[in-house]
């Protein structure tokens, strides 16, 4: 039985398709799915806790078909992109009355409620009133009350977002600890490290559907493949040009004036080189930087460039 799947599953919105015949299947203990901004993230996600119904294909959670399955939700936690919190109660008092509405009485519901704040760092805030909390508190009551009741299955839709470093850390390995219990996470996010540091397995979402699905090594090979842009001034730019289209790396190299835009497949090695011209007072270098340092960058190489890896 898979976890977590999909057959040819689309989901469209009046002219706007946000999933397009998408397909995966797995059971890995937690799946990143990687994607930019307007991917189809949010929408799978809600696809797949039963907050919207396909409008072709199916999905699956825990070999159960999630749409008006009641059961099914008992054994699901989710924590949304975006938080819909009652602003005067009190953040213990929030978590406590969805531990109730999951059928726990006053007493379990209480101690719930108490372990989940502490799990995720909230225990001396409990009493505060969740109008009070800051943002990167708001990200983590989300996530309490998500794992509150003990579920089976984590949906976390970007839950790093706006946290601290320290915070990014312990929530990482918050979500390590309940992998290693048997909790099975599906986490999104469109910043790779963050789901490198929790997973090895990934899957590649652009545009609702699926480019690419497998261990992080795999993705990587894929950006890797993107060939990066970076831009400087020099007061030689012409002869930079030429000094730089000596070197196999290099595919194009533009002039604008005093900017030079040099297009390669090994930035690393591109950038250490131009220091390197700098440095030798070769070339007048007054500024550097990296135009495709983003993942938006990479998915438009992925889709135009790359049309054998859709779907």
């Amino acid at each position: 039985m898979s976890v977590f799947g999909a057959q040819k599953v689309s989901k469209w919105f009046g002219q706007i398709v946000a999933v397009n015949e998408l397909s995966f299947s797995t059971d890995v203990p937690i799946l990143g799915l990687l994607g930019p901004n307007g991917a189809g993230k949010s929408t799978l996600l809600k696809l797949l806790v039963g907050q919207l119904r396909p409008s072709s294909g199916s999905v699956g959670l825990l070999g159960q078909r999630p749409w008006a399955n009641r059961e099914l939700m008992a054994r699901i936690g989710y924590c949304p992109e975006h938080d819909r919190f009652y602003e005067d109660m009190a953040a213990a008092e929030f978590v406590r009355w969805l531990c109730r509405l999951h059928g726990f009485d006053a007493a379990g519901s209480a101690r719930r409620a108490a372990e989940a704040l502490e799990r995720v760092g909230l225990q001396a805030l409990g009493d505060r009133s969740v109008r009070s909390l800051s943002h990167g508190m708001r990200q983590r009551l989300k996530v309490a009350q998500a794992l509150a009741h003990g579920p089976e299955v984590l949906v976390l839709d970007e839950p790093l977002s706006g946290l601290d470093p320290l915070g990014r850390a312990e929530m990482i390995e918050l979500f390590r600890e309940l992998a290693a219990s048997g909790c099975h996470l599906l986490v999104s996010s469109h910043v790779l490290h963050e789901l490198e540091a929790m997973t090895v397995d990934i899957l590649l979402l652009n545009r609702g559907r699926v480019l690419a699905q497998g261990q992080v090594q795999r993705i990587r090979e894929l950006i890797d493949a993107h060939p990066h842009r970076i831009a400087m001034t020099a007061g030689e730019p012409r002869a930079l040009a030429v000094a730089l289209l000596r070197h196999a790396d290099v595919m194009r190299v533009e002039i604008d004036g005093p900017r030079v835009v040099v297009e390669t497949r090994k930035p690393d090695e591109c950038f250490e080189r131009i220091g390197e011209l700098a440095s030798a007072g070769d070339f007048d270098v007054q500024s550097l930087v990296g135009l495709d340092d983003n993942l938006e960058a990479v998915f438009q190489y992925l889709v135009h460039d790359r049309p054998d890896l859709e779907g």
